[in-house]
């Protein structure tokens, strides 16, 4: 999926959101082929329980992809805030997304399938994150009974495994996965309907995806392979899967951002989380390397997707959206495609 994203401009002052400890959540649901549905997702984030416009949240873009049936929402809020937000988001989800009868090439295991929660900027420790994560946890299993959840990153006391580490114990890569053997950290054995769900924080993650022109699939697993961290001479913080798409391969990419001081990061782009400073990959260099890598044995790349946005521009655009007060934002997007 290929979309182009710009905002409005807008020319309101910041003054107002200057002071709010702004979080993010890329919130992933398993449904992108009703649009109707999504939205919803999205307006409930926004919407308090009475009905009304809930002041200082707002939904920033869906990105949706219909092979995978996975949509993505970037809901930004005051930490203070975000735990009802996604909260009121998710439940909405589980209410609407059946996993019996979900269909979709991306690995899933739950309705609401993915909830992690990123600081956005030096106002916000990952220890706060990680305890809102850890709330909502326990808060979703109570209001939505037969929910059930595991914890990754700094939500995972005390170990602190990472999302691929804990999805791979818990077998969400294998086709079917073995839910009946699934022992989560809260709530029930995980159910067919709502299956399981994670939920984590963790400096920002983007989702970069890079398109190959062809449908070779094994080629794909090789170039992902080359270029996971975990590989030598890979890229770090990039995490990796290929994946059949619309008549191609994508190269799915979640881009961790790492600490300023690994080899390699000086010169990526930087933000600061509380009094550390993390760098991320840049789409760019991980563009440029599948190219590479693809070139080699005479294939193309046919172009990259930013799903969502950079840490930098999630955190400027989430002060201009509440600056604004404008819930809706992914509604004030232009080019972008669902």
């Amino acid at each position: 999926m290929f979309i182009t994203v710009q905002a409005r401009c807008f020319s309101a002052s910041m003054t107002s959101v200057l002071g709010r400890r702004l979080v993010a959540c890329l919130l992933n649901i398993s449904e992108a082929r009703e649009r109707d549905v999504v939205e919803k997702v999205a307006h409930a984030a926004i919407t308090h329980q009475h009905g009304g416009r809930r002041k200082g949240a707002t939904v920033l873009n869906i990105f949706s992809d219909r092979d995978y049936n996975r949509s993505v929402l970037t809901i930004v809020a005051g930490i203070e805030l975000i735990g009802d937000v996604v909260l009121s988001a998710s439940e909405q989800a589980f209410s609407l997304i059946d996993m019996t009868a979900h269909e979709g090439i991306h690995p899933c295991m739950g309705a609401v399938d993915l909830v992690p929660f990123y600081p956005l900027g030096e106002e916000v420790s990952l220890e706060d994150c990680a305890k809102e994560a850890q709330a909502v946890g326990t808060a979703l299993t109570e209001r939505v009974p037969g929910t059930s959840v595991f914890f990754f990153g700094w939500a995972d006391k005390p170990l602190q495994r990472g999302l691929a580490h804990r999805r791979k114990e818990l077998g969400w890569f294998r086709k079917v996965p073995n839910m009946a053997a699934i022992r989560p950290d809260v709530g029930p054995p995980p159910g067919r309907r709502y299956g399981l769900t994670g939920i984590g924080a963790s400096p920002y993650v983007m989702n970069c995806n890079v398109t190959i022109d062809t449908q070779d699939v094994s080629l794909g697993r090789d170039v992902a392979a080359a270029i996971r961290e975990s590989s030598p001479g890979g890229i770090p913080g990039v995490q990796v899967i290929a994946l059949p798409h619309e008549g191609t391969v994508e190269i799915a990419c979640n881009v961790e951002s790492v600490p300023g001081s690994v080899a390699g990061a000086e010169s990526w782009p930087a933000f600061r989380v509380g009094d550390q400073t993390f760098c991320h990959a840049p789409a760019s260099l991980i563009t440029t390397r599948v190219a590479e890598l693809t070139g080699r044995q005479g294939v193309r790349t046919r172009g990259m997707a930013l799903v969502g946005f950079t840490p930098l521009e999630c955190k400027r655009l989430a002060e201009t959206a509440l600056s604004q007060d404008i819930g809706h934002f992914w509604k004030e997007l232009h080019g972008v495609r669902m």
